[in-house]
């Protein structure tokens, strides 16, 4: 099918309506919190997975929330008299949010899922019918312009984009405005592009129905609706970044070759970023025969960048292949076409060598700095989000170490961060551990081996003594030469403040 058998949308130029809307949904607490009460977490979860029974089987009332749950959310069909009673039925009507199902019921026209802002926000993410709990689930199969909803991959991107308040943002391919909406909360402007005209038509509901500002809404791919004088303090993109033979589907799709299209938008970023201002990107890379992913990486920073990029999963290009073909629910279709894009999709990853494909994000910031710093690694365990944060303190942390070097590292003080807890390894009844771990409970959660010393240091530092003082104490107390410990040492300390295990007092 074409985007002709896409449900037409509500208009976009009826703000008393959807101010109206908005009031009457929060009046039903069709709210996160009211949904998560209203369905217990077991059914409230289900939904991010595409199940709707549970919820289904919690609707089974007549309250206004049920009512609005069934309609918006589970797209079924509800009797007009009764939802009369909770929104304002013939203006919904009218601008398109309803249309009538039979002679006394009405449906919506579009998914319309709470989601709950970082702030503790009631904002309300559009979308098309079936595409807000859990992604396409086989729709994206028969209608190319699909929008979909919030999903992982969203709330990946919103989590770890860093929130500090910023005159202009820029949300590439802003799908249903999720990004957009984020950033309005803290932009004084923002601006978001999209190739499919209706992503921009939902990105304005999105921001509506929230009470959010409007967005300056520009059609076409990725930078090419933005003139080359325009700058901006945040960028943020979750681009079509599946690597797939063809561009089949709009919203997942890029279109180019490989990896190109997150390689290409990447590298243009750094001429569209003011100096300080942060780049968020989700993308999906190639893992080619003979070269390090990193390596590949690297390659994409552009000049007078630093850049953190954290690989969080790699699939080889069979589970690769198979993730995206159920994503579009070819599974369900005809054996043949599923098995021949298979195969399609194979051939095209032998053609370019490539083993496997890593997902991850990458973060830019625009520095001035003589020697841009490059930090790839691999981290696919748990973390804490939001990152927003943890992402700040990473590159607060480089332009410290960058103007740091051992002596003046020396004279510094620290403080041990907080919730960092000392694991000590070794046999049973030992006298010594064979060896000591460090290791974090909050945001990237990371453990790093060190030795008595830098446990021990660790350990002392609350910012009263400088590290050298520190050192030559530890020197004594072990018998050691303090000029070799504070020789062999500040590696291990620049170490543990890279990592974010010790923070400048």
């Amino acid at each position: 099918m074409s985007n002709a058998s896409l449900s037409p949308l509500p208009s976009a130029d009826r703000p008393d309506v959807t101010a109206r809307l908005r009031d009457a949904l929060l009046g039903a607490s069709f709210t996160a919190d009211g949904l998560l009460e209203l369905l217990g977490a077991p059914a409230y979860a289900a939904l991010s997975r595409s199940e709707t029974v549970p919820a289904l089987r919690a609707t089974r009332g007549d309250t206004p929330l049920e009512l609005l749950v069934r309609l918006f959310l589970l797209q079924q069909p509800v009797p007009r008299a009764r939802v009369a009673d909770v929104l304002p039925v013939d203006a919904c009507l009218e601008s398109g949010w309803l249309d009538r199902a039979g002679d006394d019921e009405v449906a919506a026209t579009v998914d319309v899922r709470p989601y709950g802002g970082a702030d503790g926000e009631d904002w309300f993410i559009v979308s098309d019918l079936g595409c807000a709990v859990g992604g396409a689930g086989g729709i994206g199969r028969h209608a190319r312009g699909v929008v979909l909803g919030i999903g992982g991959a969203s709330t990946t991107l919103a989590g770890l984009t860093v929130r500090t308040p910023v005159s202009a943002a820029l949300d590439l391919g802003t799908g249903s405005g999720i990004q957009a909406l984020h950033a309005a909360a803290h932009a004084t402007r923002v601006t978001a592009t999209d190739v499919n005209p209706r992503a921009l038509h939902i990105a304005a509901l999105t921001l509506a129905l929230s009470g959010a500002p409007a967005a300056d809404l520009r059609e076409g791919s990725l930078y090419e609706p933005v003139a080359d004088d325009e700058t901006y303090d945040l960028i943020v993109s979750n681009p079509p970044f599946v690597i797939s033979p063809g561009a089949r589907l709009t919203y997942r799709d890029g279109g180019m070759g490989g990896d190109d299209l997150c390689r290409s938008l990447v590298q243009q970023t750094g001429e569209r970023l003011n100096e300080g201002g942060f780049a968020h990107f989700l993308a999906n890379w190639q893992h080619v025969e003979g070269e390090d992913w990193t390596d590949r990486l690297r390659s994409w920073v552009p000049r007078g960048c630093d850049a953190w990029i954290v690989q969080r999963e790699v699939q080889d290009v069979t589970q690769y292949a198979e993730l995206w073909l159920r994503d579009a629910g070819d599974h369900r279709g005809d054996p043949a076409d599923y098995q021949a894009r298979y195969d399609a999709w194979l051939d095209e990853f032998e053609a370019r060598k490539v083993k496997a494909v890593g997902f991850g994000w990458i973060t830019l910031r625009r520095t001035g700095a003589a020697e841009p710093s490059v930090v790839a690694e691999e981290w696919p365990h748990p973390i804490e989000q939001p990152l927003g944060e943890t992402v700040r303190a990473h590159f607060d942390r480089v332009d410290y170490l960058r103007s740091h070097d051992d002596a003046a590292l020396l004279e510094a003080h620290f403080t041990l961060a907080g919730e960092v807890v000392q694991e000590q390894v070794g046999l049973p009844g030992a006298e010594d551990p064979e060896h000591v771990v460090l290791r974090q409970n909050r945001g990237m959660r990371r453990a790093t081996r060190v030795d008595t010393v830098g446990a021990g240091f660790a350990g002392v530092c609350d910012g009263t003594m400088s590290a050298g003082r520190i050192l030559d104490a530890i020197a004594q107390l072990v018998g050691e030469d303090p000029v070799a410990l504070r020789d062999r040492t500040p590696a291990q300390i620049r170490l543990l403040v890279e990592q974010g295990f010790l923070e400048p007092a």
